[in-house]
């Protein structure tokens, strides 16, 4: 049953028999409902083919997948080739540092190269907020956006979404925290977008220079007090510091943001006790997480997300393949 098709094992198309309506992945924020809902249905699909690894699909069969990547990754660029190939996709990986890129090839001639090599899907990661909705308006190939600047980070919103969905099974009311580096996390906008669609109430807490003024009018509640703030959390989704992004102090020191916004068992003591606790990677140990949370408390599914980073890619390139109908 090895090489079983995937199609085959699970019928898929049994569950999504229409026309994805983007034929790009850019954001969550304009994204409804229905089709986040469609985007989970389909990744708990593919969730049940990745429990056994030799298993493939058909799906991709001849089509190309190009991964261009301005800023370091590890868990978003190796999920999309993983689920690229299981869906038996070609994946093309460019080094920036060897491309064309370095003599002043700008980003949208880059992109209009690749179609021209026929790629089938663009995966890119940029630091410029925006790159990726620039190039999807020159081409006609998919551009899945795996993370841009300060703005989005869909497909780690996505996984989150499903990571809370496959623990907590109803959205509605569902109280949500984010700590931390509100201000430069892309995936706390993404997260927020597509937890309040789902109905979910969501918070932030973190020191007051980095939860920016304007996220009350996200729908958000914000909190300054994470002791406050944790009390009635049903989720905790802990957010690195994003000290690359940083020009200026945005707090006195580390030992006081430690002190203030760390989540240790000690301050789960204070909140339900059975909190789901998240992080989207990768995470500073001993900074906005402690290691004894991280390795021994038992509802951190920090690993799980990573699983379903998987199955959520997969599912975005099955739908938008389904684009092309």
């Amino acid at each position: 049953m090895g090489s079983k098709n995937i199609n085959e094992l699970l019928n898929i198309d049994k569950i999504y028999n229409g026309c994805f309506p983007c034929k790009d992945l850019l954001g969550l924020e304009l994204l409804d409902k229905r089709t986040l809902q469609t985007i989970l249905r389909v990744a708990a699909y593919f969730k049940q083919a990745l429990v056994k690894p030799n298993h493939k699909s058909s799906i991709l069969d001849g089509k190309t997948l190009i991964t261009l990547f301005y800023e370091p990754s590890t868990r978003t660029r190796i999920s999309f080739e993983l689920a690229a190939k299981k869906l038996s996709a070609d994946v093309i990986n460019i080094a920036i540092n060897t491309s064309s890129i370095t003599k002043g090839e700008n980003l949208i001639d880059t992109g209009k190269t690749l179609e021209a090599m026929k790629a089938d899907y663009i995966i890119l990661r940029h630091y410029f907020s925006g790159a990726p909705n620039i190039l999807a308006k020159y081409l006609t190939t998919s551009i899945i956006n795996a993370g841009d600047g300060e703005h989005e980070h869909p497909t780690q919103g996505l996984l989150d979404l499903y990571t809370i969905y496959e623990y907590k099974k109803d959205f509605s009311n569902l109280k949500v925290l984010l700590v931390g580096d509100i201000l430069h996390s892309r995936v706390a906008k993404s997260n927020i977008w597509a937890l309040t669609k789902m109905g979910a109430q969501v918070s932030v807490v973190g020191p007051p220079t980095l939860v920016p003024c304007y996220i009350k009018n996200l729908g958000v509640k914000v909190y300054y007090n994470f002791d406050e703030a944790i009390i009635q959390a049903d989720v905790i989704n802990m957010l690195r510091i994003q000290f690359e992004r940083q020009q200026e102090n945005f707090f006195p020191s580390i030992r006081e943001y430690v002190k203030l916004y760390q989540l240790t068992k000690q301050r789960l003591l204070l909140a339900n006790p059975n909190v789901l606790v998240m992080h989207p990677g990768p995470m500073n140990r001993g900074i906005e997480i402690s290691s004894d949370v991280i390795e021994e408390y038992h509802n951190t599914v920090v690993n799980k997300q990573v699983t379903n980073g998987i199955a959520i890619r997969m599912a975005i390139l099955y739908l938008l393949n389904k684009r092309r109908c």
